[in-house]
């Protein structure tokens, strides 16, 4: 039964789709009246409407024949960006050339996404936020999550650009603009052509395949100033190691040989050049270390206060200076995922693009988050805790990182009505829609 809905689910998404594409203003106002005339005229006896409702089916007919032969020779050229914002439109140029030996008159151009249809398996395990609430039928249907997760692949409806007229080898620019619904990865399958038929019904369409993608990255919030702890560490393994397991030191010179010194230091290349054993000094590396440690296992999966949590990540990433510090950025994604970023490591960019493509794991899965950073808590000065949920074991977490002398800031991003009665005074509540308003607090709010 399932698999028979999820056929349907598909099919009438196809139709949908291949309506939008070909149907103009118009021509929907055509459709919808056929359909009334006809649904009235069902008894010819009592009435004509039914005739007003062929006259118009057969307008249709007519304009969706007429529209099939139009044909365009076209070469397009687009400039995407790497990046977008979630939430935020972006434009782009677009060159057309008409390749074609006609003159290209009243067209327009808009962007034709990949198959944004979700696959069984997706649309059978996925819960749109909030569907418990809705009724039976509506989540044993699933029409409601099909809907939901097409549009988290796919920007707002893109409006059509109108292209000016290209006479014979002639090229002109002109600029589209997209605006992303939530942050992920944007699939472009090419570009329509659209010109409508005579009668203004139906859109002829030339479609140019043209595949590209934007990372759509995730909104950031302004954060306050932070006075984020200075106290710098001992770091094993040094900058060129600081993500990776291991020990070992950063090079600093060639020297001669002292008792004591261990052979594997010998550099053997400049003993065979003096004839006398040289050996390579390291120093060990001191510089300040932080952890944003970002919670993933909510119980109402990527609802918005998940879409805000990861959001709040990002804003931090993109706002602390990690020239002279290192950022750790730890969340559970399948396991454990580790990211590390300034001095010599990832640049804030490619950390807000692993953000971009973060997901909900199990509520299970914090245990193994927690034991990650404890582990490496004897490198770190402070660390950033942003959660979608709150129970023992995350205060738990919070106080054995201040035990071990860390500064913790940590945030909780729930809807109101949501925060629980025992939440203690050093966690900083901020709810959806009031995100911006309630960091203004997070330096007060700090656990030691």
């Amino acid at each position: 039964m399932r698999r028979i809905v999820y056929a349907a689910l598909r099919a009438f998404s196809a139709l949908d789709h291949r309506l939008r594409q070909r149907l103009t203003p118009a021509g929907w106002l055509a459709l919808g009246a056929a359909l009334a005339a006809g649904a009235a005229g069902l008894d010819t006896t009592q009435n004509a409407s039914y005739q007003a409702g062929a006259l118009l089916a057969a307008l249709l007919a007519l304009a969706w024949g007429s529209s099939l032969a139009f044909r365009a020779r076209v070469e397009v050229e687009r400039e995407l960006p790497r990046y977008a914002t979630a939430g935020e439109p972006f434009s782009y140029a677009v060159a057309v050339a008409n390749r074609g030996t006609r003159p290209l008159e009243g067209a327009t151009l808009v962007e034709a996404f990949r198959d944004p249809r979700p696959k069984y398996e997706d649309w059978k395990r996925t819960r749109e936020p909030g569907e418990e609430r809705r009724n039976w039928f509506d989540r044993n249907v699933g029409y409601f999550r099909w809907r939901w997760l097409i549009e988290r692949r796919t920007p707002e409806t893109p409006q059509e650009a109108a292209v000016p007229a290209l006479a014979p080898g002639a090229r002109r620019s002109l600029r589209l603009t997209l605006s992303p619904r939530r942050r992920g990865r944007i699939e472009f399958a090419g570009l329509a052509l659209a010109r409508a038929d005579p009668l203004g019904l139906v859109k002829g369409l030339a479609l140019v395949p043209l595949p590209a993608h934007v990372i759509a990255l995730p909104r950031r919030y302004r954060l306050p100033r932070l006075a984020l702890p200075g106290r710098r560490r001992h770091q094993p393994g040094g900058v060129s190691l600081s993500s990776s397991v291991g020990d070992s030191e950063e090079f600093l010179a060639l020297r001669e040989y002292r008792p004591g010194d261990p052979l594997q230091r010998i550099h053997w290349k400049s003993f065979a050049r003096t004839g006398r054993p040289i050996v390579k000094e390291f120093q060990d590396e001191f510089f300040e270390r932080h952890a944003l440690v970002l919670d993933t296992g909510g119980a109402q999966g990527e609802d918005e206060a998940f879409e805000d949590a990861v959001a709040v990540a990002a804003s931090f990433v993109y706002t602390i200076d990690t020239q002279e510090c290192l950022l750790d950025l730890l969340f559970v994604g399948g396991e454990v995922r580790h990211y590390t970023a300034g001095r010599g490591q990832l640049h804030a960019e490619h950390m807000l693009e692993v953000l971009a493509g973060v997901g909900a794991s199990a509520p299970a899965g914090f245990a193994a988050l927690a034991r990650a950073v404890l582990e490496q808590r004897a490198q770190l000065a402070s660390c950033i805790l942003v959660l979608v949920a709150w129970d023992e074991a995350r205060r738990r977490f919070a106080e054995q990182l201040a035990a071990s002398g860390i500064e913790v800031r940590a945030i909780l991003v729930c809807e109101r009505g949501q925060l629980p009665p025992d939440a203690p005074a050093w966690l900083l509540p901020v709810h959806p829609g009031g995100i911006e308003a309630g960091l203004a607090g997070l330096e007060q709010r700090v656990l030691r």
